[in-house]
């Protein structure tokens, strides 16, 4: 009878060992039942809350029933005899496949339907004993002396007694020879090679790396010790070869800055990355100094397999360390981008304004196309179509013109104040003065994007009163009549879903950020500008001058043009998906709704009560909040995470901003001197 499914309160270590001692060896050696049932005794409910997990009990009753601790002894011994763990140390955890999609899905799929090897291998035992990913938190707070106990007391062997085949040290040394293998060939492809051009002149450290190994294990197969001292030459030379190798990585990482990096680059790398960290956990059990460290080596191997077959499916650990340095060269080039967006002296703080209201002229008009296309007779996609064409046109020259649409801002900026804190926390001994300098830069982005909301709010609605009034005054026709009452409904906060909308509007700013961080970081690393720049035709039909001007304006136009394109196709699209999907999606921009308060007010002909003319201003301020304050959340998440700077330094942050708007309340709307 299975025993697992019993309070354990209702179990002792007497009845399992009772039930089990007669009929446990009349099965096959894959009967595990019984060693299930002994770890689920002594794992905790809650194994985080607790410090330490004592296995005493158990080392107490082999002690007392020598007949048990034999039958335990030659139990483990049958269990473990002879079970092959090479592909499952070399591979769990580690990245199978450059393509991150698929690695994503097949973990996932993992974790429904787990994998399970054949019967033969030490993976089967740990699938189906340590089948929790919390049993490598308790397990690793089991004393290590009462591990040590419990090992010398059942008289097991340690991994050093001899080096035949699938015996545990010919397991570590074949996957560290495997792991060696694997590593020299994904060095040598030919993106990787493309990271490090430092190295092109120079021999391979993980070829070298290989070379040595291999000398190390033909040491201990033919020493009656089989193993080495922390003494052997050859093992202080792979100490060195493999601290080159981590260098070749760090060097490849660093250069993605100046070279740009692709995902499948990436993955690549942290591939070699995990293989380097896997090999030097590994190192240190080939050596012995003293004959008491081998229970101890023998120990850690155990502790490690474990942890490494409970984590092995771990898909936050694979998203996070994948897309770390990805999110770092995107919101690099953002933050670059952004410090256009923070003005500091009188002569910014009202270039901004004017560039502000150049971008509000050109919304106000985009608002009086857009009612026009509305009136086309299309369907949804021409819509959509429609509206994605006026909103990205209108964008583009924005750009382009050097003007600024507020809600812009927010995306950019993020990554440009947690490049200035990353900055802070690295120079900084003092938290006081680095949290202060913080809160200084927060003021100069919080009036520059002051500024820049009063320059489009303010101009768009005069700009799109003025064009709808001439178009009526000659062609007689008021274009906002038919609409107006809805126009109106959609800027109240309570009446309608502008709230969310606005939200909606937040996502896609921070959306259009990414948008051009990735652009930016792709064209680098294809040598997109340089491609341009030397095109054989380009330069014989326009000659070189001219070429290399095209290639400079695509470096520094380009990321923002595709950009903004995007951006518009996001708002552009999103009210005709909500139609096709029947839910109540749209956008809410704010100078588009101050160009949209204009022709609702003139569609009624100005004919509004003084409650609709408060809830369209107040839901106005309301939808410009959340358009800067999502995009914002989103993007400077996005910051800290590339950056591992912790969320902690948020509540900081608050007070430093807090206790520097009260000191100076006027340095957040306009500029003062120092």
């Amino acid at each position: 009878m299975n025993l697992r499914h019993k309070i354990k309160s209702q179990i002792t270590l007497e009845q399992l060992f009772e039930k089990n001692l007669t009929h446990v060896f009349n099965e096959s050696r894959n009967d595990l039942y019984f060693l299930v049932d002994l770890v689920h005794l002594f794992r905790p409910n809650n194994p985080k809350a607790i410090e330490t997990v004592s296995i005493s009990k158990l080392i107490n009753f082999l002690k007392e029933n020598p007949s048990q601790k034999n039958f335990f002894n030659n139990y483990l011994s049958a269990i473990l005899q002879n079970r092959k763990f090479t592909n499952f140390l070399s591979d769990a955890g580690i990245l199978q496949n450059t393509d991150f999609i698929y690695e994503v899905k097949k973990r996932i799929f993992a974790k429904i339907l787990p994998f399970q090897p054949q019967e033969d291998t030490l993976e089967f035992v740990l699938n189906q004993v340590f089948y929790r990913s919390s049993d490598s938190v308790w397990v690793t707070k089991i004393p290590h002396t009462e591990l040590k106990e419990l090992f010398e007391l059942i008289d097991l062997s340690d991994i050093y007694v001899t080096t035949n085949e699938n015996t545990p040290l010919s397991e570590i040394m074949s996957t560290m020879g495997l792991l060696s293998q694997r590593m020299s060939g994904h060095a040598m492809d030919s993106e990787v090679i493309m990271m490090t051009p430092e190295y092109s002149n120079q021999e391979s450290p993980f070829v070298a790396l290989e070379k040595e190994l291999y000398t190390i294990f033909n040491q201990i197969r033919t020493s009656e010790k089989h193993y080495i001292t922390t003494d052997n030459e050859n093992y202080k030379q792979a100490l060195v070869l493999h601290r080159q190798c981590d260098e070749y990585i760090d060097k490849a990482f660093g250069n993605s800055s100046k070279f740009g990096i692709s995902l499948r680059v990436n993955q690549s790398l942290l591939k070699i990355r995990q293989q380097l960290y896997r090999l030097k956990i590994l190192l240190p059990l080939l050596t012995v100094n003293n004959p008491s460290e081998k229970i101890g080596n023998t120990i850690n191997l155990a502790l490690k397999l474990i942890k490494y077959n409970c984590h092995k499916n771990n898909i936050r650990q694979l998203i996070g360390e994948s897309t770390q340095l990805i999110s770092y060269e995107i919101t690099q080039h953002t933050a670059k981008t952004g410090e256009h967006y923070i003005t500091e002296s009188s002569k910014e703080y009202f270039s901004m304004l004017k560039a502000s209201v150049g971008g509000g002229i050109i919304v106000g008009l985009l608002c009086i196309i857009k009612l026009l296309f509305s009136k086309v007779e299309t369907s949804g996609f021409g819509h959509a179509f429609l509206y994605s064409l006026n909103y990205s046109f209108g964008f583009i020259v924005i750009y382009l013109l050097g003007f600024t649409l507020a809600t812009k801002q927010p995306a950019m900026t993020a990554s440009t104040i947690t490049t200035a804190l990353d900055s802070g926390m690295n120079k900084m001994t003092k938290n006081e003065s680095k949290h202060s300098s913080f809160a200084h830069l927060f003021a100069r982005l919080f009036r520059s994007q002051f500024i820049a909301f009063v320059g489009n709010v303010l101009i768009a609605f005069p700009v799109s009163l003025l064009i709808i009034w001439l178009i009526d005054v000659t062609f007689d026709v008021n274009i906002a009549f038919e609409k107006s009452n809805k126009i109106l409904t959609d800027l109240n906060p309570v009446q309608s879903a502008a709230i969310f909308h606005a939200a909606i509007a937040g996502v896609f700013l921070f959306l259009s950020g990414i948008i051009s961080g990735n652009v930016s970081n792709k064209s680098k690393h294809n040598n997109v500008y340089y491609r341009i720049q030397e095109h054989p035709l380009l330069k014989l039909s326009l000659g070189k001058e001219r070429t290399k001007k095209i290639a400079n304006w695509f470096e520094k136009n380009w990321a923002g043009v595709v950009s903004n394109g995007w951006f518009g196709v996001f708002l552009g699209s999103t009210a005709s998906l909500g139609l096709f999907f029947g839910l109540n999606l749209d956008i809410r921009h704010i100078t588009f709704a101050s160009g949209n308060f204009a022709l609702g007010l003139y569609g009624q002909n100005f004919f509004v009560d003084g409650w609709t003319i408060f809830w369209s201003i107040f839901g106005i301020g309301i939808i410009g909040f959340m358009n800067f304050i999502v995009s914002f959340s989103l993007s400077l998440g996005l910051a800290f995470r590339s950056r591992n700077i912790p969320i902690s330094e948020i509540s900081l942050l608050n007070k430093a901003i807090w206790s520097y708007f009260k000191e100076r309340p006027m340095a957040f709307f306009f500029p003062v001197k120092k």
